[in-house]
């Protein structure tokens, strides 16, 4: 079907109106990822206390959404415990409007009751979780 102009006229693709104005785009960071250890960067937020302030200032500097994972404070490794995702989760919550987007794909070898332990337990709004599957 072809497009039409709001005359009715037909349009091809090459000379469809260009909507004007600023582009809406929505950013998503995600502060710590799931496969990188801190071997790789030593840019990677491992403790609550790093967590926090990264996706704080992401948010501040545009991002929409904040993906989490939790680290292992001692060594960096991914880590699916609730305790640990309460020690930034509130925080974050409390100091920016982005949306908290708690993962669930955590990392391989963690079973479906670990990945799903901190969603459950932080209670987060239906919309505001990613069901993935690594």
């Amino acid at each position: 079907m072809a497009r039409k102009s709001a005359a009715g006229d037909p349009v091809s693709r090459k000379e469809a109106p260009r909507r004007q104005g600023p582009r809406k785009v929505i950013i998503t960071c995600a502060v710590t990822g799931a496969v990188h250890t801190p071997s790789m960067t030593p840019y990677l937020p491992i403790t609550p206390d790093q967590i926090a302030r990264d996706s704080i200032d992401a948010a501040e500097a545009g991002a929409s959404i904040i993906h989490l994972h939790a680290r292992d404070p001692k060594d960096g490794r991914p880590t699916p415990d609730p305790a640990v995702f309460m020690q930034f989760l509130p925080r974050i919550k409390q100091s920016c409007d982005a949306v908290i987007n708690i993962t669930t794909g955590g990392s391989l070898g963690m079973s479906m009751e670990d990945r799903l332990a901190a969603p459950l337990r932080a209670q987060p709004e239906p919309k505001k979780i990613a069901i993935t599957k690594q």
